[in-house]
């Protein structure tokens, strides 16, 4: 191990000049929130243009000129792709109706399309989820539900649907069980996950069908507790709404999310991604909206999320199992989207092992999110991020405006949570560096920047800079911190 030689104060570069001056510092036009999200998507793609070197432009995949209804499998959707797939691919068309389903899995140059007045309605039992499938579930190998939209390894496939009237209301809707099911009952529980799994144990034999608890990958904090043991003694770990594996070239696009049971549009391993027109409208925890994790060259656009848990969310593998696997989330713009509820409105973490970085957000609107740019990591997570600008960000009322926080809760990593004594540097270490925000306009906010590194890995080289924001409560808390450059700012 490394030992720092760094104080145990925090460390502070600041230039900042409270005023209250009345002439706005934002200098470049900010969008309100009636001018993006998923009711004013065009039908054409703008390029992305040179963001970063190396990211392709992305194009919409290309899929055969065949159509199968689902009216042709008497309403099986499923049975419609399978078929339709050994022909070479094409359009799996739902009609208007509410249908139903349990797992779907999309495969090679199928476009799954919903008409208007259409909706998926899936199941809420256990066994319409089976056979377990590779996924991972918060940064971590398993081998359990999946999800309710799967792909493994596919190429060229698509969930689409008829957008949203002039209103804001889908014409295209995907509807999970909710909350008051058998999935959810049955739900891993009562630990988090790298205490409930050993992530050094075969990810072979890491499986959660709701069938026989497989007692040789379990952690040891499950194994001592007998009550724990017995509670997950048939457990499955929550499937996510939309979630395809080793994807490449993936559009999702004109479609409604509501009552999921777990992280609603999350690309996992996955290689050129579009999302774009989508809406997700979910109450309670753990019920993300779009979660990035260890996917490269993505776009997000004029997408609207309304979210039990966080909004635009990037991860990277969490822990050893994220350390072990290495692959990061990289290449990501996003760009005219609203975040109208949720703990963060673009979060990074807490999963960051595998490093999230060159991530470009601009021209988006936060309302009443309680966090709006909100990055977390802890000291037993690994990874961090880098390399991350924002430009042209309107937030309504956050509770926070900007929130870093590496240290978490004692209740999610004990006394790892506590900033002192520094540790050593370890390759679970964290690190956030290189943070880039412009033009950014807070209308209201309770509480402007609180900001937590580590004192062995302090948060480093943050610059803010043409903000206008109005306070009700504290501008800043700071502790940990290397070079924080506030320029041209107006905090009323």
């Amino acid at each position: 191990m490394t030992h720092h030689t760094l104080p145990l104060l925090a460390l502070l570069t600041l230039t900042f000049f409270s005023t209250f001056q009345s002439s706005a510092q934002v200098t470049e036009q900010i969008p309100t929130a009636d001018a993006v999200g998923a009711k004013v998507c065009p039908p054409d793609i703008a390029p992305i243009g040179s963001t970063f070197e190396g990211m392709p432009q992305l194009q919409r995949p290309v899929f055969p000129e065949r159509t199968l209804s689902i009216r042709k499998t008497k309403g099986n959707i499923q049975k419609a792709i399978d078929q339709l797939a050994k022909r070479g691919g094409g359009h799996v068309v739902i009609p208007i109706g509410e249908w139903t389903s349990g797992r779907i899995t999309l495969r090679d140059n199928i476009d799954l399309h919903l008409e208007a007045g259409a909706s998926i309605r899936f199941s809420d039992r256990v066994e319409d989820y089976q056979p377990a499938v590779f996924t991972r579930n918060e940064g971590v190998e398993l081998y359990s539900l999946g999800a309710l939209i799967y792909a493994q390894g596919a190429r060229n496939i698509a969930v689409t649907g008829a957008g949203f009237d002039a209103d804001g209301k889908p014409l295209s809707r995907l509807i999970g069980p909710g909350k008051e099911n058998e999935i959810y009952t049955r739900r891993m529980d009562g630990l988090v996950v790298e205490d409930f799994i050993n992530l050094y144990s075969p990810v072979e034999e890491r499986i959660f069908d709701g069938k026989a608890l497989p007692t040789s990958v379990l952690g040891p904090k499950l194994l001592a507790n007998d009550s724990l043991l017995q509670l997950n003694a048939h457990c499955i770990f929550l499937p996510m709404f939309f979630a395809p594996m080793q994807c490449s070239n993936v559009l999702l696009e004109g479609v409604e999310f509501e009552e999921p049971l777990f992280w609603n549009i999350t690309p996992v391993y996955c290689d050129s991604v579009i999302i774009r027109g989508c809406a997700v409208n979910s109450y309670g925890g753990r019920t993300d909206g779009i979660d990035i994790e260890s996917t490269s060259n993505v776009l997000i656009e004029y997408c609207t999320l309304a979210c039990g848990d966080d909004c635009f969310t990037l991860k990277a593998g969490r822990a050893e199992d994220g350390l072990r696997v290495n692959r990061p989330t990289e290449n990501v713009v996003i760009r005219y989207c609203l975040a109208e509820r949720g703990p963060g409105g673009v979060t990074f973490g807490s999963e960051t092992a595998g490093m999230i970085r060159k991530v470009y957000m601009h021209d988006c609107v936060f309302t009443s999110p309680n966090n709006g740019f909100y990055f977390k990591s802890r000291r037993n997570r690994g990874g961090g991020g880098e390399d991350l600008t924002f430009r042209r960000i309107r937030m309504l009322n956050p509770n926070r405006a900007f929130y870093f926080d590496m240290l978490g809760s004692t209740m999610y990593v004990g006394e790892l949570a506590n900033r002192l004594p520094m540790r050593d540097i370890t390759p679970l270490t964290p690190v956030f560096r290189r943070i880039s925000m412009d033009q950014v306009l807070v209308e209201s906010c309770r509480e402007l920047i609180l900001l937590k590194g580590l004192p062995e890995s302090p948060v480093e080289d943050i610059s803010i800079s043409h903000l206008e924001a109005t306070i009700c409560d504290r501008d800043l808390k700071i502790q940990d911190v290397l070079g924080l450059i506030m320029t041209d700012c107006v905090i009323k």
